[in-house]
């Protein structure tokens, strides 16, 4: 009878122990989820580039007859990234700042044109001047100031993220195979080249979704020049390109990229600024219930359901990066879930 209660109360101890390392587990991890979240987007750009790393690798030098070495390859492909961001930022800085300048000159008069129109609606009793409207603000100097702060500092914060995300996926790259080869050995021997087949799997779905991200974004740029173009808004390629950027950003880039269009719109009269933001509005229409559901489905083999469930999902619990993560994510536990359940079939 003894030794039966000592059991019983060696069990209970073992429970509470458990729980308690479990939930202290648990506590650590939440509050290094943003830790956590940076290595969870390294771990998957790393997988989205590690096919086109491989194809560089694969390739004999010219001159030696070698093969790339794998850091080379890695390097390459940041270089021709970096490049290619230096070559957008060349092409779109300098007709920005311009424009930039000719609209804050004719701040001024646009000022005047809005606020006569309120006038002779009866909304504003006389106009203002600029210094005026900018006292009667309804954010005071000190907010004001700590909103720019943080809106620097979050800035800067982006920045150190992304090296981050880029120095781990680069040392992700680097070890993949000896990554790849000490997650199959935690499996049993036998089924160590189903969990290989799953990986590459991964890997072919995470690269394919990259791949169809800069699709969307030439399908996207390609469309706003074209009909910028049509409606003769000025540097329409500028614009067009900075809708190609904003649409690798789900939900809020779209929205975010058409602002400096309608702005250049307004420039030149407000009826071309309500025309260009209704041709935004539809293109966003477009893009959201129609090209990234079928060309995520087609590219990541995820269906458009399960695309769209994705980015709502993802959107609402993290937002922007979780709407940037929903489908990556989504094809990752397509995969997973393919392999439990051919697991589970006699």
């Amino acid at each position: 009878m003894s030794d039966s209660r000592d059991d019983a109360r060696a069990l209970v101890r073992y429970a509470l122990a458990g729980a308690a390392v479990t939930v202290a587990i648990v506590w650590a991890l939440y509050l290094a989820r943003e830790v956590l979240l940076l290595i969870y987007v390294a771990a998957l750009v790393a997988i989205g580039l590690s096919p086109v790393v491989t194809a560089i690798e694969r390739r004999e030098d010219a001159l030696t007859g070698n093969r790339v070495p794998r850091w080379l390859a890695i390097l390459t492909i940041y270089l021709a990234i970096i490049g290619a961001l230096v070559g957008v930022g060349m092409l779109v800085v300098p007709p920005l700042a311009e424009q930039a300048r000719e609209l804050w000159r004719s701040i001024p008069d646009l000022l005047h044109r809005g606020q006569q129109f309120l006038v002779e609606r009866g909304v504003l009793s006389r106009e203002m001047s600029v210094r005026e409207a900018v006292e009667r603000a309804p954010v005071g100097s000190g907010d004001a100031v700590s909103t720019v702060f943080s809106a620097l500092w979050g800035l800067v914060g982006g920045i150190a993220g992304l090296i981050t995300i880029l120095i781990l996926a680069f040392y992700f790259l680097l070890d993949a195979g000896a990554l790849v080869d000490t997650f199959v050995r935690l499996f049993p021997r036998d089924e160590r080249r189903r969990v290989a087949d799953a990986c590459r799997r991964v890997a072919t779905k995470v690269s394919a979704w990259l791949g169809g991200q800069l699709l969307l974004a030439a399908i996207i740029g390609a469309s706003a020049a074209l009909g910028l173009w049509l409606m003769g808004v000025p540097f329409f390629y500028v614009l067009a390109l900075i809708a190609a950027i904003g649409e690798l950003i789900p939900v809020v880039g779209p929205l975010l990229a058409a602002i400096p269009a309608v702005g250049v719109a307004f420039s030149v009269s407000p009826g071309l600024a309500l025309g260009v933001a209704v041709f935004f509005l539809a293109q966003q229409q477009l893009e959201n219930h129609v090209l990234v559901p079928k060309i995520m489905a087609r590219q990541v083999g995820v269906s458009a359901p399960v695309v769209i469930v994705a980015l709502l999902f993802g959107g609402s619990l993290l937002g922007v990066v979780g709407a940037i993560l929903a489908v990556p994510t989504a094809a990752v536990l397509h995969v997973l879930f393919q392999e439990i359940v051919a697991g589970s079939e006699p």
